[in-house]
């Protein structure tokens, strides 16, 4: 074989090897641009909502359950829920908070408003094109899109009622309340609420009422002290989930358990296991699942432009030793999911 010959073979088998990458570079340019074309079409999104969720005490029960309702809500709308909140309850973090989110030009906010010093940061996130959704405590005066909550004086209502119906209308009753200044309008309702629902019985009687700033330890002393100057009390009724806690524990101490009737809020674990021991006699049950989960969809709604109502209103309810679940049917979680 001559040269020249060789040189074509050679060259043939260049030009065969130089199409054959051409097919199948080819291939691959055609595999990523239909890829390409599938993450750019208007079914799948470039990008989704991002909204925050401020709570009052980021590792509390009752305020992870809002987050969880909100996650579930999450991952049914395809958004991004971003859950903040102090590690202990204060209305000054909870506040730069709210700021950071409005700076960071987040889609939506959902904030529990603890004092009127939300109203102007609200309001400005609104003015600025930020929806924001209340939780839990209102903000009625700002421009907030909304509200989501428990209607809590009805559920201090429904607690004085709870209380009558056990005791058979006699009872010399002592409250511990979270608190009676602009950061506990909620706890205000509460007491309000059973006041108006005692007020006409005539073997019922308050005797006295504290604030425990939402303290178990507050709660605790205030109840001893209570206690000691009023041996006459037979009741004891807790506008917070750690009220009754506190409540219970001072009562152990001064042996008085056997013979005080205790009705608190929320059923958190530890007042869950209280109830099942018959240190606690009944519980308020509010829904803040529900409202980390409707918030999310109440703000989808906002963003749409379609009309939503000023206030959502959850449900609460009494919950007693017998409305708990048998230790053989129960799966876990708060009764009455």
């Amino acid at each position: 074989m001559n040269r020249t010959t060789i040189g074509y073979t050679i060259l043939i088998v260049l030009f065969i090897i130089a199409v054959g990458f051409f097919f199948y570079f080819y291939q691959q340019v055609q595999v990523y641009d239909k890829k390409l074309k599938e993450a750019t079409s208007t079914d799948v999104p470039l990008s989704t909502y991002h909204f925050v969720l401020i709570g009052e005490e980021v590792d509390h029960e009752y305020w992870r359950l809002v987050s969880e309702g909100a996650k579930k809500a999450e991952a049914t709308y395809g958004v991004i829920v971003e859950y903040e909140g102090p590690k202990r309850s204060n209305p000054e973090e909870q506040l730069k908070l709210l700021d950071m989110a409005i700076k960071s030009k987040v889609d939506g906010i959902i904030v529990q408003a603890l004092n009127e010093q939300f109203t102007p940061l609200i309001n400005g996130a609104v003015t600025n094109g930020i929806p924001v959704i209340t939780v839990d405590t209102d903000a009625p005066g700002s421009l907030r899109d909304a509200y989501i909550g428990t209607d809590n004086y009805q559920a201090g209502f429904l607690a004085g009622k709870a209380l009558i119906e056990d005791t058979n209308g006699k009872a010399t009753v002592g409250i511990i309340t979270g608190g009676t200044g602009q950061a506990y309008q909620q706890h205000q309702l509460r007491v309000q609420g059973f006041k108006d629902a005692v007020d006409k019985v005539e073997g019922i009687n308050i005797v006295a009422i504290a604030e425990s700033n939402l303290k178990r330890v507050n709660a605790e002393a205030k109840a001893y002290k209570m206690l000691t100057e009023h041996e006459e009390i037979s009741a004891f009724y807790g506008t917070s989930s750690l009220d009754g806690m506190g409540v219970v524990a001072a009562a152990k101490t001064l042996k008085r358990q056997d013979n005080l009737y205790v009705i608190t809020f929320d059923t958190v674990e530890g007042n869950i296991q209280l109830l099942k021991n018959g240190d606690i006699d009944a519980i308020v049950e509010q829904e803040p699942f529900e409202m980390g989960e409707k918030s999310i969809a109440i703000m989808l709604d906002i963003i749409k432009g379609k009309t939503v109502n000023d206030i959502y209103q959850t449900n609460s309810s009494i919950i007693r030793k017998a409305d708990l679940p048998t230790e053989k049917n129960s799966e876990g979680g708060s009764p009455h999911d």
